[in-house]
């Protein structure tokens, strides 16, 4: 993938032109509103009032793989998500424009202050709509348009785990990556490739559904959508599950609440752990947005998992 420059300058500069092409509309006001690990978001009011979102990709071809993912998992939930308007790509721009979403994303820290019930009812809403995803069975594992694998296993340790800790450890040697944190990852993936390989069936899962990208009404902290999917896939159900214990969301009980609601593996804990902190490492060899803390977090509860599971073996 070619590097995409998803600087503001470049952004408010190109994006009139580009929504004119492809909208047939003038732009009357651009703001930048977010980001996350891979772009840049951004609020555009078109001059018949209509306000869309704009994404600016790091990195091109990215804005159509989301693009396919929205459209995908949007036809299997009642939890609204964006529409996609259009996707566009030039030598230095990658960009896709998708309708806009009222409300505040669950990250804001004013939301751990809702009541218990408040916060209850969020998660109950939140697992009820990652569970319409987990319904939809495949037959392999893999890509959303072109699964091969029979097994998870096989195709996340193809896909994931041997290419994520092949590039740590250059990284490692390179002075970029921890050592003690690259060697918890190899030893935690002894662990976790002896466990008996989960048997379940593929299903379609949204793969970044973290606190920041589920929408909220401020007020009451009512489910308002699902954004951001990144890298959704036929899975196993648990590898879905990192995400929800990201960031705080842990302080929303989002990954006990799906417990109670979905019968996991005996050795679910300890594989979501795995899954967060690869995922987090991983970040570096994919140009995401590093935020030490998330990242330190997750290694504190990978090490707290394989130490319970080495009593438990």
């Amino acid at each position: 993938m070619k590097i995409s420059d998803n600087s503001d300058k470049h952004l408010f500069t190109i994006l009139p032109d580009v929504i004119k092409e492809n909208l047939n509309q003038k732009v009357e006001h651009i703001r930048l509103i977010g980001g996350g690990s891979y772009g840049k978001v951004y609020s555009v009011v078109l001059t018949d009032g209509i306000r869309i979102a704009v994404k600016g990709y790091k990195l091109q071809g990215m804005q159509h793989e989301e693009a396919m993912q929205l459209k995908i998992l949007s036809e299997h939930t009642s939890v609204r998500m964006p529409e996609v308007l259009f996707t566009y790509e030039d030598e230095t721009t990658a960009v896709l424009a998708m309708s806009f979403v009222e409300g505040k994303n669950a990250l804001d820290p004013a939301f751990l202050l809702k009541s218990k019930a408040v916060r209850q009812n969020f998660a109950d809403a939140v697992i009820e709509g990652m569970l319409e995803w987990h319904s939809v069975e495949n037959e392999k594992f893999g890509s959303l348009t072109d699964p091969t694998y029979d097994t998870w296993h096989a195709f996340y340790k193809a896909e994931k785990q041997i290419p994520w800790l092949s590039g740590l450890k250059e990284l490692s040697e390179n002075g970029k990556f921890a050592k003690k944190k690259l060697d918890l990852l190899q030893e935690a993936t002894v662990l976790f490739n002896a466990l008996p390989q989960e048997t379940s069936k593929p299903v379609l899962i949204h793969a970044d559904l973290n606190i920041m990208n589920i929408m909220v009404d401020p007020k009451d902290m009512k489910l308002l959508a699902f954004i951001d999917p990144c890298d959704s896939i036929w899975a196993d159900r648990e590898y879905d599950l990192y995400q929800l214990r990201n960031m705080w969301g842990d302080a929303f009980g989002l990954y006990e609440t799906y417990k109670q609601k979905c019968a996991l593996s005996g050795f679910a804990d300890f594989r979501v752990a795995y899954y967060g902190a690869m995922h987090e490492a991983a970040m570096r060899l994919k140009g995401g947005h590093i935020v030490p803390l998330w990242e330190d977090l997750n290694f504190a509860r990978l090490k707290k998992e394989m130490k319970k599971l080495k009593e438990m073996m």
